[in-house]
């Protein structure tokens, strides 16, 4: 301001003048309201897949990996969430027409870690011995999605070479032994459960011994008469193993189970109970037909225990790509045995697993 006084000024410039003197500035503007939030959903629906026959889940480090018949080559699928995965990121890991090892008919691939080393048992014809048998592969890598996978050859029991499929790693008593579902001699067709010991992931010693084979109506459905797809499932000082019964070419393939101590040495029968009736059989009404070839997996927080199956949606639909995964979980009885239900309704809302 000049060195004369304001009240000499006239009003209108004194108001002025104090205005621009008094430091004022504008009022702010109103805050900018968050953008809406996409509620989460807490509900999920079967199938997870459009087509995925006898599939398979293993958990590790909080990451799920999927594998399911594809019959050409295996695929991983990787994912956080399992009611996630037709969204999941989706590798083939191997394709078996490379370097002189000649495949076809890939079916039932199963994933695991152990002694610091991925591997993954699946059946395959090698276009000799009478068909199928069980093969072996193996990865050092951190993830299973990546590395490279070696060919490890056929894992077989040497006092019996046979024709086998489906097979699955049992660990017990501080061993591990290898499951499967083969023939009893070269000409049969029966498929019946047979295990024997490994002495390491790719080789089996000792006998074979057989488990359980096609004995009650529910077993002996279509031609040939089937047990196949063993699963083990442990809890409260109990071991089921969970296997699919009669042919997948009908309605009524379900599941059975064979149950024993935890402690129990499991290349003893008798150590083994075998129930009389199916645990997890169709549902026409739910458009589940020939549910089974299953896992087990459990919740993200360990809280929960899912089962997951493949099961046509229609009638009639036999052993092709219209078998799709579906889950759903599953309680214990008082006995300490599974309840798995009945196969929900395709298409119904189910409540995702505790921790999704």
């Amino acid at each position: 301001m000049t060195w004369y006084s304001a009240r000499f000024l006239p009003l209108s410039l004194l108001w002025l003048t104090l205005a621009c003197n008094s430091g004022s500035s504008p009022a702010p503007a109103p805050p900018t309201p968050p953008p809406p939030t996409t509620p989460t959903a807490t509900t999920f629906t079967n199938p997870l897949l459009s087509a995925g026959p006898d599939p398979w889940v293993y958990r590790k480090d909080n990451v799920y990996y999927y594998m399911n018949t594809t019959g050409g080559n295996i695929v991983i699928r990787k994912t956080a969430k399992m009611t996630e995965l037709a969204s999941a990121v989706s590798t083939v890991v191997w394709t078996p027409q490379q370097a002189g090892i000649n495949q076809r008919d890939l079916w039932a691939p199963e994933l695991y870690f152990f002694d610091g080393k991925w591997y993954i048992y699946y059946s395959a014809d090698p276009f000799c011995c009478a068909g199928h048998r069980v093969h072996v592969l193996e990865n050092d890598a951190a993830d299973p999605t990546t590395g490279t996978w070696t060919y490890r050859g056929r894992i077989a029991n040497p006092t019996a070479d046979l024709w086998a499929i489906d097979g699955t790693v049992l660990e017990q008593n501080g061993k591990r032994y290898l499951i499967w579902s083969g023939h009893e001699v070269e000409s049969s067709g029966t498929q019946r459960l047979y295990i024997s010991e490994m002495s390491n992931p790719w080789t089996l010693v000792g006998p074979r011994v057989e488990l359980s084979h096609p004995e009650f109506d529910w077993e002996t459905i279509g031609e040939p008469d089937v047990n196949e797809g063993p699963e083990i499932l442990k809890h409260g000082g109990k071991t089921f193993l969970v296997y699919s019964a009669s042919h997948c070419s009908t309605d009524d393939y379900s599941l059975g189970m064979l149950t024993a101590s935890s402690t129990a040495d499991p290349m003893q029968p008798s150590s083994w109970t075998k129930s009389t009736k199916p645990v997890f059989a169709k549902n026409p009404a739910g458009q589940a037909y020939g549910p089974g070839h299953n896992g087990f997996f459990q919740s993200p927080d360990g809280t929960e225990d899912w089962i997951i199956y493949h099961a046509n949606p229609l009638t009639g639909q036999g052993c092709g790509d219209n078998r799709s995964p579906r889950i759903q979980k599953f309680t214990w009885k008082a006995d300490g045995t599974p309840d798995f239900g009945t196969p929900v309704a395709l298409g119904a809302k189910l409540t995702k697993p505790s921790g999704e």
